[in-house]
């Protein structure tokens, strides 16, 4: 023994005096695990609600098949106070559509600048000449969507060729006689049969 050790145990014998024991270790709380394991249910909670939420809405898709009649906005303006025609039109040549396949024809629309028609008509021809009409009211300066189904659209018997979509502001229908009218989405909607 040498001699600090004879002086520690007669003071640990004599005067109760100990050596200091080595700290224990303590139990360290990881809040690096913790992290992982919330990013790890973040993660998979993310992954499996965009998944269900994907597959439900490809699900919902399939009843809303859009067919674009015309990709983009598309403005009529009108002053009837110094045309001499009672009505103004936007005709639009469809393409190449087997409209049959579809349920509805939709669009977006609004006034612009002061103007407030109130009451647009919608016009479809197909190519055997027949023509049907179908009156939209409300039009306001806010967008609003309409969603028309073909069968309002009555004397139109073969819908397999149509030939024009067109809107129509009639002299005798509008509040305001003067002002631009905007149209937006114009578009076939919700695939029959499904």
């Amino acid at each position: 023994m040498t001699r600090d050790e004879i002086y520690d145990h007669l003071a640990q014998v004599y005067l109760g005096k100990r050596k200091e024991a080595e700290p224990r270790k303590k139990k360290h709380f990881h809040a690096w695990l913790v992290i992982n394991v919330l990013i790890t249910l973040m993660i998979f909670s993310s992954v499996f609600y965009g998944l269900t939420a994907f597959l439900t809405r490809q699900s919902s898709l399939r009843g809303n098949v859009l067919f674009a009649l015309y990709n983009g906005l598309v403005r009529l303006d009108y002053n009837f106070d110094e045309d001499f025609s009672p009505v103004k039109t936007l005709l639009l040549s469809a393409p190449a559509i087997d409209a049959s396949r579809y349920k509805n024809i939709q669009f977006s629309i609004r006034s612009k600048e002061g103007a407030n028609p109130s009451i647009v008509k919608v016009v479809i021809e197909n190519d055997k000449n027949e023509t049907a009409s179908y009156y939209i009211q409300g039009i306001d300066y806010n967008w609003q969507d309409f969603r028309i189904p073909l069968h309002e659209f009555k004397q139109i018997t073969d819908w397999t060729n149509l030939k024009t979509v067109s809107f129509v502001l009639e002299s005798w229908n509008v509040e305001k006689k003067e002002g631009i009218i905007l149209i937006d989405n114009i578009c076939f909607s919700g695939e029959k049969g499904v």
